[in-house]
């Protein structure tokens, strides 16, 4: 596993020169993308969403930094959507879509494969659309030939892993529009301030003894991390962090969502990464001071517990106490076995909000270990390779 260098990330010179395309930056402006994304809805002529009956359901297609927005419209939806809401990475979409559904394609770049083939299938049987994207695409072409509504993602997007708040906006606001979600804008503005909150804790100048993405990033460094959410809000946020741990950090990690995937995170308690499963690590997971790398080999990396934790809506639910009561034993359990802990706890809130301040911490978190580590967020050698070989 890649070293980390804490003297690096609280210094400028080498945070501007490894981020090539200032993901940081970029990360900032979550809260702004929120704003901005609520302006362009309004101007999007979106009254024709509502001006007939409500979709019999509604196809979501996203995918790669984009995927995110369905899994939230879906666990947003999931409790009390009078319709179903289903995902579709690609075509074929399935047979019973027709004029009386609605099909949601975004794509950052208004180009990309899969929603593009979604949308024009959609189109062709009639569905109704929605889209987001780029104002100039193929893919607003295709909404604008079937009369469907396009949303604009503003300018100066670059990646949809940092522009994940211009996509996912107007579809919240459009699913509430259709009363499918409670997400009012109100909500979505507290949701920006939490963002913008999470960018001020985080920014670049705040030094690692005080920030608390650095803090976090220093904690994931070294480790094979594991993302756990207690319950369907944070099981979408670890989605969201293994996925930024991988594409940003270049870090394997696995997620999952609890009360379902607690017994298969607690079996990789007893693997190899802890209570001594590799050489130069003790009983209790910790590194052998002893251990010489020449002669016994290098180290393992420990395996660590990233829990994200959202914030108590009813404590006197039982189900809610009961959920609460898991975690806790998970958080016990992988104490003893010497895994590496690391708690996220969404601060009180509207879902979105709560949602919001989780996903931008690991955002952060995750940008900090690539540039502590030597290496640019925004850039993959080997994922460049792949794009040139499969064109």
């Amino acid at each position: 596993m890649a070293f980390l260098d804490e003297a690096l990330l609280d210094d400028p010179a080498h945070l501007a020169s490894c981020d090539s395309r200032e993901t940081v930056r970029a990360l900032a402006t979550a809260g702004a993308q929120v704003r901005e994304a609520i302006s362009l809805f309004e101007d999007a002529a979106v009254h024709r969403l509502t001006r007939g009956d409500r979709p019999r359901a509604v196809v979501v297609a996203s995918l790669g930094g984009s995927a995110v927005v369905a899994d939230v419209l879906g666990m947003l939806a999931e409790p009390g959507s009078p319709v179903p809401v289903t995902v579709r990475r690609n075509v074929p979409l399935p047979g019973w879509v027709g004029p009386l559904d609605l099909v949601v394609a975004v794509s950052l770049s208004g180009r990309a494969r899969g929603p593009l083939a979604v949308a024009a299938e959609a189109a062709r049987r009639g569905a109704s659309l929605l889209t987001v994207g780029a104002a100039d695409s193929p893919l607003a072409a295709i909404s604008a030939r079937a009369r469907g509504v396009h949303v604009d993602v503003g300018r100066g997007r670059t990646s949809s892993r940092t522009s994940l708040w211009s996509l996912l906006t107007p579809v919240l606001l459009g699913a509430n529009a259709l009363d499918l979600i409670d997400v009012p804008p109100s909500a979505l503005r507290q949701a920006a301030d939490r963002l913008d909150e999470e960018a001020e804790a985080c920014r670049p100048s705040s030094e690692s003894f005080v920030n608390p993405a650095k803090l976090l990033a220093l904690g994931l460094a070294d480790t094979v991390p594991v993302v756990l959410g207690d319950g369907p809000l944070s099981g979408v946020a670890a989605a969201r962090a293994a996925a930024m741990l991988a594409r940003t950090a270049r870090v394997p990690a696995t997620h999952g969502e609890l009360p379902d995937a607690a017994s298969q995170i607690v079996a990789t308690f007893d693997g190899p990464f802890t209570a001594g499963g590799g050489q130069g690590v003790d009983a209790r997971g910790t590194a052998d001071i002893f251990a010489d790398p020449f002669l016994d080999g290098p180290s393992m990396p420990r395996l660590s517990l990233l829990m994200l934790r959202d914030a108590p809506v009813d404590p006197t639910s039982p189900e809610e106490a009961d959920l609460f009561a898991l975690t806790d034993a998970v958080l016990a359990t992988a104490d003893d076995a010497g895994v590496r802990v690391h708690t996220v706890v969404a601060e009180p809130g509207p879902p979105i909000a709560r949602l919001a301040g989780q996903m931008a911490r690991v955002d952060f978190a995750a940008t900090y270990l690539a540039i502590g580590s030597g290496l640019d967020p925004a850039h993959s050698r080997h994922l460049h390779q792949l794009r040139d070989q499969i064109r």
